[in-house]
C-alpha cells in the first residue's frame, strides 16, 4: 500500500530554525497547517512542538485543531462564505476579511455566541486574489470599527499564490504605511502587519524586510524547507520532512513505445512518441499511486535510475531502465513530493499516513544544520520612500 511519512525530528528542526529566525527579528508567526488536511496524529506532532498559532482555510480542519489543542489560537485564512460564518466564529479566533457585509455577519455571530472575534483586513497589493483596494481601506475600517464584538488586530496581504507576484520592500513598506494611516486617522492601535509568508522569509535574511512587518504565516517553508522566493531549498533546513512510498505491483521488461492506433488517454491528451530518442525496451514497474492521489508532475523519484513514464487514475508507471537495483514486485519506491503534491497526497484517503521517529543527526539533509542567528542588520538603513 502506498503511504506518506512525516519525520518528527526533521519537522522539529525546521520549526526551531524558523522560530529562532522570527524571534531574533521580533516577528510573531503562525503555522499554516492546511497541508496536514486535519490529520489528527500529524496535528498532534505539530502541537507538541509548542506551536501557539495555527492557520487553515478549512473549517473542518480548524475544528480538528481545536479538538487536538483547545488553547491554540486559530486563524481562518480566507474570507468566510456566508454559510460558514457561525462556524468561523466557533472555531477560528481570527479570520481574514475584505468585505463589510461579511464582517457584519461575523459581528452578529460573535454577539450571539458571546465572543470577541478578531479580524485581519487583507489589502490588494498586486496579486489580484483576495484584498480590498487601498483606496477603500479607510472607509471599510470606519464602518468595521463601529461593529460590536469585532476587533481589528491587523492588516495583511497575500502574494505569490496565484500569479506569482513576489513581495518586495516597497510593497511591504506601503502595507506598513496603511496601518499607520489607520492608527493616525482613528486614534487606534493595530497590533499586526501580516505581510509575511514562506515566500517572504528570504527578505528577512537579506535585510530587506521593513521593520513594521511583524507577523508571518508559514507553511511550505516549515514542512518542505523550501525557499519559495527562488524555488530552491532554504539552507539549513530539511527538505524531506515528508517522504512518499509506492509499492511495485508489476515489473516486466516491455517495449517502450505503445503499439496500435493512437487516440486520447483518460486526461484527454493525445500522446506522441519519438521512438528514436528512447531505447527499444526497458524494465517497467507499476506502483500503487495514481492521478486520484497526485499528478505525476508533483513527484520526483529519489533513485536516479527511476523515471516516471506515465500515470492513470490508480497506477504510476516507472521506467527503471535495466533495473540495476534489482527491484522486484513488492519493492518500495521512494519519492519526494513538492508542496502541491504533498497537499494532494495528504488529502487522498487512499494514501496511508505514517509517523517516522527515527533519530537524525542533522548533518546531511539540512545542508548543514547549524541554527543561524538571522537578524535584521542594524547598520543597514533601507529607504522605503
Amino acid at each position: 500500500m502506498a503511504f506518506i511519512t512525516l519525520n518528527t525530528e526533521k519537522l522539529k528542526h525546521n520549526y526551531l530554525y524558523l522560530d529562532n529566525l522570527f524571534n531574533s527579528n521580533n516577528i510573531e508567526w503562525s503555522v499554516v497547517s492546511k497541508v496536514l488536511c486535519g490529520n489528527a496524529k500529524y496535528l498532534q506532532v505539530l502541537m507538541d512542538l509548542g506551536v501557539k498559532r495555527v492557520c487553515d482555510s478549512r473549517i473542518v480542519n480548524l475544528r480538528m485543531i481545536k479538538t487536538v489543542a483547545p488553547a491554540v489560537e486559530t486563524i481562518f485564512i480566507k474570507p468566510p462564505a456566508t454559510h460558514v460564518i457561525k462556524k468561523v466564529v466557533a472555531y477560528a479566533d481570527i479570520s481574514f476579511n475584505t468585505s463589510y457585509a461579511t464582517i457584519k455577519r461575523l459581528s452578529d455571530a460573535a454577539v450571539a455566541q458571546g465572543k470577541i472575534h478578531k479580524v485581519i483586513i487583507m489589502v490588494e497589493m498586486g496579486e489580484r486574489r483576495e484584498g480590498i483596494l487601498k483606496s477603500r481601506l479607510l472607509s471599510l475600517y470606519a464602518k468595521v470599527y463601529q461593529l460590536p464584538n469585532i476587533e481589528v488586530v491587523g492588516i495583511g496581504t497575500n502574494l505569490t499564490c496565484m500569479y506569482g507576484v513576489l513581495p518586495d520592500k516597497d510593497k511591504l513598506a506601503q502595507l506598513c504605511d496603511y496601518k499607520k494611516q489607520i492608527e493616525q486617522v482613528f486614534g487606534t492601535r493595530i497590533p499586526y502587519v501580516s505581510g509575511g509568508a514562506s515566500v517572504t522569509v528570504p527578505l528577512i535574511m537579506s535585510g530587506e524586510l521593513p521593520e513594521g512587518v511583524n507577523h508571518f504565516r508559514v507553511g511550505e517553508s516549515l514542512f518542505l524547507g523550501t525557499n519559495v522566493y527562488s524555488t530552491g531549498p532554504l539552507e539549513g533546513m530539511c527538505q524531506d520532512v515528508f517522504k512518499v512510498y509506492g509499492e511495485i505491483i508489476e515489473l516486466y521488461e516491455k517495449p517502450n513505445a505503445p503499439s496500435g492506433e493512437m487516440g486520447y488517454n483518460l486526461a484527454g491528451e493525445a500522446i506522441k512518441f519519438d521512438q528514436g530518442s528512447m531505447p527499444e525496451r526497458s524494465y517497467r514497474a507499476i506502483v500503487d499511486i495514481g492521478l486520484l492521489d497526485v499528478e505525476e508532475k508533483h513527484l520526483t523519484p529519489l533513485d536516479e535510475n527511476v523515471k516516471i513514464a506515465g500515470a492513470s487514475s490508480d497506477m504510476l508507471v516507472l521506467d527503471i531502465d535495466r533495473n540495476v537495483n534489482e527491484l522486484t514486485v513488492g519493492s518500495m519506491v521512494e519519492f519526494r513530493a513538492d508542496y502541491m503534491g504533498t497537499l494532494r497526497l495528504m488529502h487522498s484517503k487512499y494514501i496511508e499516513k505514517r509517523i517516522e521517529k527515527d533519530a537524525w543527526d542533522g548533518d546531511e539533509t539540512a545542508g548543514g544544520s547549524a541554527m543561524l542567528d538571522w537578524k535584521r542588520p542594524k547598520d543597514k538603513k533601507m529607504n522605503y520612500g
